[in-house]
């Protein structure tokens, strides 16, 4: 989903018009309160990304980016800054900051939403990744070990010989793994994790 956050209306709507023209799912948030009440913590493994005007009435984009950054949401939700009053020295900073882009108005609309398909690419990989991190950690110590000696192409029989478990117990911890991670194949499995 790209997020707008923009005071303009006219603005804002163009932009939701341009992605959705894209076929990219998008809202618009009239002000950087409102999305940082309402949107801020939905994001999710499908992609989101956040067009974030600079200057707005309540709280100023960069004001906004500093919350994102200190609640750890910038990896998946990659922000692409607009401006009319931006200066090299502020886009400077906000890139090495960890924003995306930075584009100054007024703006080649197809060049932007370019780089939004590139941003919600992005979020989607780090959405997918966290996904599979949360998978691992459900795994328990004994479930961990077995997992590397699959990943390292062991059959049954030799991670239970190198455990000193049953082929029996290698069997079931096998099945909650293939279970917890959501997979079907030990193949399956070592795509998923490399």
């Amino acid at each position: 989903m790209l997020h707008i956050v923009d005071d303009e209306d006219v603005l804002r709507d163009s932009l939701v018009w341009l992605a959705r023209s894209r076929g990219i799912e998008a809202c618009g948030h009239a002000s950087a309160q409102l999305f940082l009440d309402q949107a801020a913590a939905r994001f999710d493994a499908h992609g989101d990304c956040l067009l974030l005007d600079v200057r707005m009435p309540d709280i100023n984009g960069v004001a906004v980016f500093d919350q994102l950054i200190a609640r750890g949401l910038t990896a998946r939700l990659p922000v692409i800054f607009l401006t009319g009053h931006g200066d090299v020295p502020m886009a400077v900073d906000s890139l090495k900051r960890g924003a995306f882009d930075f584009f100054e108005k007024p703006f080649d609309g197809n060049r932007l939403m370019d780089r939004v398909e590139q941003a919600l690419a992005l979020s989607r990989q780090a959405g997918a990744g966290a996904l599979v991190q949360a998978r691992l950690a459900s795994l328990s110590a004994r479930e961990r070990e077995v997992l590397d000696l699959i990943l390292a192409g062991k059959m049954n029989k030799v991670v239970a010989d190198q455990l000193g478990i049953s082929m029996r117990t290698v069997e079931v911890h096998r099945a909650h793994i293939f279970d917890k991670m959501q997979v079907k194949t030990a193949v399956e499995l070592a795509g998923l994790l490399k």
